[in-house]
C-alpha cells in the first residue's frame, strides 16, 4: 500500500485561488471605503447609529419578522413539494435556525445546507429529500433575485438608471431579459411533467401553482429584506425612494455573494454607499447599514441561540423540556456549527471594539474606580482573547473538547475585559448570552484532541483574514486624524486609545503570527504505512476482544492502523487516489471511538485527502452526520439468528438434501483451531490455488480475506475431506461475547460433491449454534436493498438498476439468492463520505483498494 495522496494539484489551487480573490475583492472593497469616507470619521459614524430615532428600528424590526416568515415558507413549500408531512411548527423551528446561522454567516445561497441536513435528518427525512428540499430553496432564492431586480429595471426604470448610470434603453430591456427567465420557470413547471435529470440527480419539476408560488413569496421575501434597510434611513421617501434602495440593495447583495468575502463584509457597504452617496450623506447609510445588520442578522441569531440553550438546559422530563424538545428537535447535530459561528462572532465583538474609541463618558466613570494600568491592559487582553476566539470557533465545529474549555475560559475575560476597558456592557452582554448558552452543551463536545492538530481550512483562513483586517481598517479608519509619531507607542494616558489600538493591534498580529509559524513549522504528517509485526501483535487483543467480527480484516496486514492514545481502540483504513478510507467503524473500547473517527477525519484533512468510511453499520450513522459527511447504502448484510437454526420443517428440505447428497458421496465436516491449522496449511494451499487458477481471477483484499498463513492461524477454519483430502474450506472470524460467527474466504476444488459450500455452511451454522454463538454472518449482499425510486439520488438508483439487469456478469441477485436459503436478518451498510460529484471517484477509489488496483476493478 502506498503512501497518502494529495488532493489534486487542481483541486488544492482551486481552494487557494477562492481564498486569495476573496482577499484582493475585500482589499479593494477597504481600499475604496477609505476613499469615500476620506472626509468623514467614526464618530460621525456613530452618531448617525447612536441617534437613529426607535420609530425606525421599530419600523425595521417589523419588516424583519415579515422577511423571515416568508422564508420559512421556502421550507414549508419545499417540503409540500416532496410530500413531506412534517408539522409546520417543526419546519418553522428548523427554517428559523438554519436561515439564521446561513444568513449570519453572509452565505444565504447555502441556505443553511449542513445545518438544515442535520435538522431535518433528526426530523426523519431521507438524505435525498433533504437535497431536494435545499435545492428547491435555492431555487427560490434566486427567482426572487430575479424577478425583483427585473421587476424594478421595468416599472421604475428612472430610479435604477439614475443609480447604475445606464440609459433608460438598457435599463427596461435588461428588465425584461429578467423577468422572461422567471416567466420560462413557471411555462416548464406549468406544462412540462417529465423527469429532469441535472447533475446527477432525477426529479420532476414543481407544478404550476407551486412555482408561482415560489415566485411570490420569494419576491416579498426580497422586497422585506429591502424594505429593513430602507426602514433605518433617515430621509424623507421622497428624497431616497423605496425603488432607488431596492435597486442598489439587489445589486450590493449580489456583489457581496459573488466575491466569496464572508459575510460580504466590506463589499456589500462599499456598493450600498457606492451607489447612493448622491442621494444621502455616506455616514447615514453606513449607519443604515449597520443597524440593518444588527436587526436582519444578529438579532435572529440571537434568538436561534437561546432556543439552542433552552433546549440544552431543559433536557429533563418537565412539561417545559418536553415541549422545547417538541418544539425545536434538534441538538447534536446543530449545537457545534452553532457555537461556532457564535463564538467566532463573539470574536469580532471584541476585535472591533478594541479597534474604535471608547465612549469618554464610560470611560471617565471606570477611570474613577481602577487605575490606568489595569484599562490599558484589559485593552490589550480583550483584542488578544478576541483573535483567540476566531481560532477557537474553528475548534467548536469540529467538537474538540479542548476547544470548549478554553472557550468557557476565554469568554469570561473577555467580558470582564470589556467592561474594564471602557464599560462596553453591550459586548460584555453579547459574549454573557453565548457564554451562558454554551456551558450546558458540553455534551456535545467529545473529541479529546489536540486543537493544534487541526488544520484550518482555507475558507476559515479566509474568514479570519477579514475579520482582522476590518479591525485594522476600523481603527485606522478611527484615527486617520492622529498624527503618527513614534512616542505614540509609549504614551499612556485616559483618553489614550489610539496608542491603545496600536498596541493591540501588535499583540494581535504577533500571536496570529505565531499560531501561523507554528502550523508552517510544525513536522511534516508521516504518511501511512502497512503494520509491522508488532502492531499485529498489538491490534490482536482488541480484535479478540471486539463483538465486530470485521475487526479480524486488521489481522491482513493491508491496512494501516490508527491506534487511540491508551491503546484500546484502533481504525484500519487504506489510501487510495486522494482517499483516506476506513474500513468499517472503529474498533474497540466504545469510549474512543468518536474520538478515533474524527482522529481519522484530521489525519485526511491534514493530507488534504477525501474522509470515507466503507461498509460502516447504522447505529453508528449519526456520529458520520455529525462529521459532516454523506451517506449511501451499499447493501444488506444477511444474519442468521443461530438459536432458530435447525433443519427441522419444509422450508429445509433442500438443505437436508444437500446434506445426505454431499455425506452419502464421502464429504465429512470439520472445525480446525490453533496447531489443527498449521497441520493442514499446505493442502489449504493447494485448494486455494486451483480455485483461484480455476476462475482466471487473483486475490482481492481490503475488505476481503486472500491467501495468508498469519491471517489464516488466527481464525478459524471449516473444512470439508472427501476422505483424506481437503476439497473445500472457510475460514470463520468469532466475535467477543459469542455475538456472531462471521464466514470470509471460502474456496473448494474440482474433487468437491455437489453442494459442499452449502453443506459447509450448514454444518458451520450448526457447530457455531452448538458453541453458543447467537449469529452466523453470511456477509453483504452488494446494491441489495437498494430503491429505484424517483426521487432516490442518482447513485443509489444506478445502483438498484446494476443490481436487476447485470446478473449476467456480477451475479449481484444470485449471491443474495444463495444467502437467502438460510432465512437471514438483513441489515443494510454504508458509506459514509463526501456527496455530490465527489461520489464517482470515491467509489473508484475504494474499488481500487478492494480490487488492489484499478486493473483489478474491471477484470476478474
Amino acid at each position: 500500500m502506498g503512501g497518502a495522496e494529495s488532493e489534486s494539484p487542481m483541486q488544492k489551487w482551486g481552494k487557494w485561488l477562492g481564498v486569495a480573490v476573496g482577499a484582493v475583492v475585500f482589499a479593494i472593497a477597504l481600499y475604496s471605503l477609505r476613499r469615500e469616507f476620506a472626509t468623514y470619521n467614526v464618530r460621525q459614524v456613530r452618531s448617525a447609529v447612536r441617534f437613529l430615532h426607535p420609530i425606525f428600528i421599530v419600523r425595521g424590526a417589523l419588516f424583519a419578522i415579515g422577511a423571515y416568515a416568508a422564508l420559512i415558507v421556502y421550507d414549508v413549500l419545499a417540503l409540500r413539494y416532496i410530500k413531506s408531512a412534517l408539522p409546520v411548527r417543526r419546519t418553522a423551528f428548523i427554517s428559523f435556525i438554519a436561515f439564521a446561522f446561513s444568513n449570519a454567516l453572509g452565505f444565504p445561497l447555502l441556505l443553511g445546507g449542513g445545518l438544515r441536513y442535520r435538522l431535518y435528518n433528526a426530523a426523519g427525512l431521507s438524505s435525498a429529500d433533504i437535497a431536494l428540499t435545499i435545492a428547491f430553496s435555492t431555487v427560490t432564492f434566486w427567482l426572487g433575485v430575479l424577478s425583483v431586480a427585473g421587476g424594478t429595471l421595468l416599472f421604475a426604470p428612472s430610479g435604477p438608471a439614475a443609480v447604475f448610470g445606464i440609459p433608460l434603453s438598457i435599463v427596461q430591456p435588461l428588465g425584461v431579459l429578467l423577468l422572461l427567465v422567471v416567466a420560462a420557470y413557471l411555462l416548464l413547471c406549468a406544462y412540462y411533467r417529465r423527469p429532469i435529470r441535472i447533475v446527477g440527480w432525477e426529479f420532476l419539476p414543481p407544478t404550476g401553482r407551486v412555482a408561482l408560488a415560489q415566485v411570490v413569496i420569494s419576491a416579498i421575501d426580497w422586497l422585506l429584506v429591502a424594505a429593513v434597510l430602507w426602514s433605518v434611513i433617515p430621509l424623507p421617501p421622497e428624497q431616497l425612494t423605496f425603488s432607488l434602495v431596492v435597486g442598489a440593495f439587489v445589486l450590493a447583495q449580489v456583489a457581496g455573494l459573488v466575491s466569496h468575502v464572508p459575510g460580504g463584509l466590506g463589499v456589500f457597504e462599499f456598493t450600498f454607499v457606492a451607489l447612493l452617496s448622491s442621494y444621502a450623506e455616506p455616514t447615514q447609510l453606513l449607519g443604515a447599514v449597520i443597524v440593518f445588520r444588527i436587526i436582519y442578522y444578529l438579532f435572529p441569531l440571537a434568538l436561534a441561540l437561546v432556543l439552542l440553550g433552552a433546549n440544552e438546559i431543559a433536557r429533563g422530563g418537565s412539561k417545559l423540556a418536553r415541549f422545547t424538545r417538541f418544539a425545536t428537535g434538534w441538538g447534536p447535530g446543530a449545537s457545534p456549527a452553532i457555537f461556532s459561528l457564535t463564538t467566532f462572532i463573539g470574536g469580532m465583538i471584541l476585535l472591533f471594539s478594541s479597534a474604535t474609541p471608547e465612549v469618554h463618558t464610560r470611560l471617565r466613570y471606570i477611570g474613577n474606580l481602577v487605575p490606568l494600568a489595569v484599562i490599558e491592559s484589559s485593552h490589550f487582553v480583550a483584542s488578544l482573547t478576541g483573535a483567540a476566539l476566531l481560532i477557537l470557533a474553528y475548534g467548536l465545529g469540529r467538537r474538540l473538547d479542548a476547544a470548549y474549555y478554553l472557550t468557557v475560559i476565554a469568554l469570561p475575560v473577555g467580558i470582564v475585559t470589556s467592561l474594564l476597558k471602557g464599560w462596553d456592557y453591550e459586548a460584555a452582554v453579547g459574549l454573557a448570552v453565548i457564554l451562558v448558552t454554551l456551558i450546558p452543551a458540553r455534551r456535545h463536545f467529545y473529541r479529546r484532541a489536540s486543537l493544534t492538530a487541526e488544520f484550518l481550512s482555507p475558507q476559515w483562513l479566509l474568514m479570519t483574514f477579514t475579520v482582522l483586517a476590518l479591525s485594522g481598517w476600523l481603527g485606522f479608519f478611527a484615527y486617520k486624524n492622529v498624527a503618527y509619531s513614534s512616542d505614540l507607542w509609549w504614551q499612556f494616558a485616559l483618553r489614550g486609545d489610539a496608542p491603545r489600538f496600536l498596541r493591540a493591534l501588535v499583540g494581535v498580529s504577533v500571536g496570529v503570527g505565531l499560531v501561523a509559524l507554528h502550523r508552517l513549522l510544525r513536522p511534516v504528517a508521516v504518511k501511512p504505512q502497512a503494520p509491522d509485526a508488532i502492531a499485529l501483535e498489538r491490534v490482536e487483543p482488541i480484535v479478540r476482544a471486539s463483538p465486530d467480527t470485521l475487526s479480524y480484516l486488521a489481522l491482513l496486514g493491508d491496512k494501516s492502523l490508527l491506534f487511540s492514545a491508551d491503546g484500546t481502540a484502533f481504525v484500519m483504513y487504506g489510501v487510495e487516489g486522494g482517499s483516506f478510507i476506513a474500513m468499517g467503524d472503529p474498533i474497540g473500547s466504545p469510549r474512543h471511538r468518536k474520538d478515533l473517527a474524527w482522529e481519522f477525519r484530521a489525519l485526511a484533512d491534514r493530507h488534504g485527502a477525501s474522509t470515507v468510511f466503507y461498509q460502516v453499520r447504522k447505529h453508528n450513522l449519526p456520529l458520520y452526520l455529525d462529521m459532516g459527511l454523506s451517506l449511501l447504502k451499499l447493501g444488506e448484510e444477511g444474519r442468521v439468528p443461530l438459536r432458530e437454526f435447525n433443519l427441522d420443517g419444509g422450508s429445509r428440505k433442500r438443505l437436508r438434501r444437500v446434506v445426505r447428497v454431499v455425506e452419502a458421496g464421502g464429504g465429512r465436516f470439520d472445525m480446525c483451531h490453533g496447531a489443527e491449522i498449521d497441520a493442514i496449511l499446505p493442502q489449504l494451499k493447494a485448494v486455494s490455488d486451483e480455485w483461484l487458477a480455476a476462475r482466471g481471477t487473483r486475490e482481492k483484499g481490503f475488505s476481503l480475506g486472500f491467501w495468508n498463513e498469519r491471517y489464516l492461524r488466527s481464525t478459524a477454519i471449516a473444512v470439508v475431506r472427501r476422505g483424506e483430502e481437503i476439497v473445500a474450506f472457510a475460514n470463520l472470524w468469532e466475535g467477543a461475547e459469542n455475538d456472531e460467527i462471521t464466514v470470509d474466504l471460502m474456496r473448494y476444488t474440482a474433487n468437491a460433491p455437489e453442494g459442499t459450500m452449502e453443506y459447509l455452511f450448514v454444518q458451520s451454522m450448526l457447530w457455531g449454534k452448538e458453541a453458543g454463538f447467537h449469529h452466523f454472518n453470511l456477509g453483504m449482499a452488494p446494491l441489495s436493498g437498494l430503491e429505484n425510486r424517483q426521487l432516490a439520488p442518482i447513485w443509489n438508483r444506478i445502483g438498484a438498476l446494476l443490481y436487476k439487469h447485470t446478473e449476467n456478469f456480477y451475479n449481484f441477485q444470485g449471491l443474495r439468492g444463495f444467502k437467502e436459503k438460510f432465512d437471514p436478518v438483513w441489515e443494510p451498510r454504508y458509506l459514509a463520505s463526501r456527496g455530490g460529484l465527489a461520489l464517482p471517484r470515491i467509489l473508484t477509489n475504494v474499488s481500487a483498494l478492494v480490487s488492489r488496483g484499478l486493473r483489478g476493478v474491471i477484470s476478474k
